[in-house]
């Protein structure tokens, strides 16, 4: 059961934000991570989380996801800081327009947790915030594109947005009769499910709107009981799941975790989607696989699964106006 003593903020708030504070707490040696790094992109790990990594474990697969390292400083010439060349299809801040019928909304710049091999590690939120009155002229501009059905949220993570922020944009994308779906990209009920609170499956439960939740899990030990208690919660109030996860070298680059992985997710009510090679963002070359060993891994993945649990092999091209499916 979780603790409901104390607001979801104050909870996050006590998470892990060094790296050296996580590996003591790990009882790991300080010098498996790398403050240079940490620079560059900060550490943020939720307590609840760090919680499932195993103590003394150096590879331990949850831990490698958020773990500051020196790998990160390594120079790689085909790794950039915007690898899906987000910028040019900014037409509005905190909106992005890439795909046929669906619009994406940058709501946040903060998550609950900082993976290292975070696309958007280098995103410049600042520059795409468009505050709470900018909101207004993203639904005009929704609302001028009756081509547009589906509203993304995204960040960041979206649901570390007040419930106000929350009820007052849905309210708002409400109004506009063409929309009828709203998903939500986040990584919340597995990394931080005190998040997922009554207040908020309030606001889920009262909108008009189709209700799709992306979220993203790679390895079968980053799911629990608590998880399964709000996966449970959002099923309730008519949300339906999927899980993307991306293929991670050293944490599941093998075909049975992953096959483990599609089993657990869908016993817990969530629905294997996409498996998404890695974006090659600066910093994170060192989690990246060939391609003939990404081709080998998944056939035999192909093999292990049957077709409703297989999640589809992809990548994101710049420029491109779907998903790349791989094989």
């Amino acid at each position: 059961m979780r603790d409901t003593s104390l607001s979801w903020q104050k909870k996050l708030a006590q998470g892990f934000a060094s790296v050296n504070e996580l590996l003591t707490f790990l009882e790991l040696p300080l010098s498996i991570g790398n403050l240079h790094a940490e620079k560059q992109f900060p550490s943020r790990v939720p307590i609840g989380f760090a919680k499932r990594m195993q103590k003394g474990n150096p590879r331990d697969p949850l831990l490698l996801q958020v773990l500051a390292t020196a790998d990160e400083l390594l120079a790689s010439k085909d790794y950039r800081v915007d690898p899906l060349e987000e910028h040019d299809n900014t037409p509005i801040r905190g909106l992005l327009h890439k795909y046929h019928g669906r619009v994406l909304l940058t709501l946040t710049g903060v998550c609950a947790v900082n993976c290292r091999y975070c696309f958007r590690r280098h995103f410049p939120y600042q520059d795409n915030n468009p505050g709470r009155n900018g909101y207004q002229a993203i639904c005009k501009y929704i609302s001028q594109d009756n081509s547009i059905s589906e509203v993304i949220l995204s960040g960041g993570d979206p649901l570390l947005a007040s419930d106000v922020l929350l009820t007052e944009l849905i309210n708002q994308l409400e109004e506009i009769p063409h929309l009828h779906t709203l998903r939500i990209h986040t990584r919340i009920p597995i990394v931080f499910p005190e998040r997922i609170d009554k207040g908020l499956l309030s606001i889920l439960k009262n909108t008009r709107f189709k209700k799709v939740i992306v979220l993203h899990c790679n390895h079968t030990q980053e799911l629990d009981d608590s998880v399964r208690e709000v996966l449970h919660e959002l099923q309730q109030v008519g949300c339906y799941l999927l899980n993307q996860a991306v293929l991670l070298a050293g944490i599941n680059a093998d075909a049975r975790i992953l096959a483990d992985l599609s089993h657990t997710l869908f016993a817990y009510g969530v629905l294997p989607y996409y498996l998404h090679q890695l974006d090659k963002v600066k910093g994170a070359s060192h989690f990246d696989l060939p391609f003939d060993t990404v081709q080998s891994i998944y056939k035999q993945l192909q093999n292990l699964l049957p077709g409703y649990l297989l999640p589809r092999l992809v990548c994101e091209e710049p420029g491109k106006l779907s998903k790349t499916l791989l094989i």
